[in-house]
Formats: structure tokens, sequence, C-alpha cells
């Protein structure tokens, strides 16, 4: 009897440590995707950033043209990723300063990012779009 129960705690010991795993390549992929992400936009390749959406968000949609003389000042994460327990999406608060480039007034956003892992692409897409810049 006793060898069951060591077969049984060793079995469920491992199947705990291969969700862990998983979890752990999740947050290294999300961590990868809002790092790319934040890039950029920082550095002003909009089409790229836009690349990060959904496809099912982008499917026959153009880049928004309100991006063009759009100058990031700042990106700040306010609140780095946090992963919703028993699912696939996370939330991240990224403060973002920016101008337009014939205006040089500079903006304030708050963008709350919302993220979703897709398990069959093994990648983060973000669900909650470009941000809004007025």
């Amino acid at each position: 009897m006793p060898v069951v129960i060591v077969l049984a705690l060793l079995v469920t010991g491992m199947l705990s440590g291969c969700g862990s795993i998983k979890k752990d390549k999740m947050a290294v992929t999300l961590q990868n995707a809002t790092n790319g992400y934040q890039s950029a936009l920082r550095w002003g390749y909009f089409e790229n950033a836009f690349g990060f959406v959904d496809p099912e968000k982008r499917k026959n949609r153009e880049l928004p043209a309100n991006l063009e003389g759009i100058r990031l000042t700042g990106y700040d994460v306010v609140q780095s990723p946090i992963a919703k327990k028993d699912s696939n999406t996370a939330m991240q608060l990224v403060k973002i300063e920016y101008l337009h480039e014939d205006k040089q007034v500079v903006k304030t956003l708050t963008d709350r990012q919302i993220w979703r892992y897709d398990e069959e692409e093994k990648k983060w897409w973000l669900e909650s779009g470009l941000p809004k810049f007025d």
C-alpha cells in the first residue's frame, strides 16, 4: 500500500510541476510581448505595434490614420502585467505621454491593456487594441 501512495504523490507532483512550467513559459512570453509592443510604440513603429493586436480585431482593418504625426515622449508601466487566475488573459496599465509633431503639446493617456494567450500559437495578443491618441 505505501508504494501506491508514494507513486500517487509522485504523479501529483509531476503534474503540478508541468502546470507550473506552463505558467512560467506563459509569463516569459507575456513579458516578451509587452516589451516588444512597448518598443514598437516608443520608436514610432506603429505597424509593428499593430501586429501585436489580435488578428481577429485587425481583420479587414488598416492601421489607424490618426497615428500619423504622433510621437511618444514617455511610456511608463504603472502596473506590470497581471495574469488572471485560471484564465488566459492578463492586464497591464501604462501611462503614455505623446505629442502631435505639428502642435508640440505633450498629452497624457492611461492605456489599460488586455492581453490574451493563444494556446495554439503559443503567443499573446493585445485584445484592447492600440491606444486612442486624441
